[in-house]
């Protein structure tokens, strides 16, 4: 969870920005859209091993990759909400005088948050798997190193056991996304 968290926390905190300036400028979108569809062209178990020698051993290599899962599904469903606002009310509020920081706190991240929330809600669950990517080539005391124990002395009840403990993670943080989610609309 630890791996998942700083993951996700990483993966928010570069995806949402991004997705802000791919949205609003074209010459960012088409310097940084195919960069972006080209971090989810290599797999995930490819690339823990090259973030285990740049980045060492530890949290830092799994969170990031933890990081890189979740970062796609949040600047594509950010990169719809924000264009998919009507243009006639950003162009109305800036006949108003509305200051461009004014127009992201009060319009851009209010309207384009059920489709950001829907992003951070696949990208979270996402995290799960990058935490057990990343203990399976890194290492680590987690449920991705016991699903290596287990699969080296064919524990096939183990196995059953661990992914159904992962796959319930997955859900709670699913339900829990869901929660914030509600909560935010209000």
């Amino acid at each position: 969870m630890t791996e998942s968290a700083a993951g996700s926390a990483l993966g928010v905190t570069v995806a949402l920005p991004l997705a802000h300036v791919i949205a609003r400028s074209r010459v960012a979108a088409a310097a940084l859209q195919p960069y972006v569809a080209a971090s989810q062209a290599v797999p995930a178990v490819a690339l823990a091993p090259l973030l285990a020698l740049w980045l060492g051993y530890g949290l830092l290599p799994v969170a990031v990759l933890c990081a890189l899962l979740v970062f796609f599904p949040i600047v594509v469903s950010t990169l719809v909400g924000l264009r998919s606002i009507d243009p006639d009310i950003m162009n109305a509020a800036r006949v108003d005088g509305v200051s461009r920081l004014q127009m992201l706190r009060y319009i851009e991240w209010p309207l384009a948050l059920p489709g950001t929330l829907a992003g951070v809600r696949a990208g979270v669950t996402l995290s799960i798997t990058g935490a057990v990517v990343g203990e399976f080539v890194v290492g680590g005391d987690g449920l991705g190193q016991l699903l290596t124990v287990e699969r080296s002395a064919a524990d096939t009840v183990g196995m059953f056991a661990t992914l159904l403990v992962l796959t319930t993670l997955a859900a709670c943080l699913y339900g829990l996304m869901l929660l914030l989610e509600r909560w935010a609309r209000w």
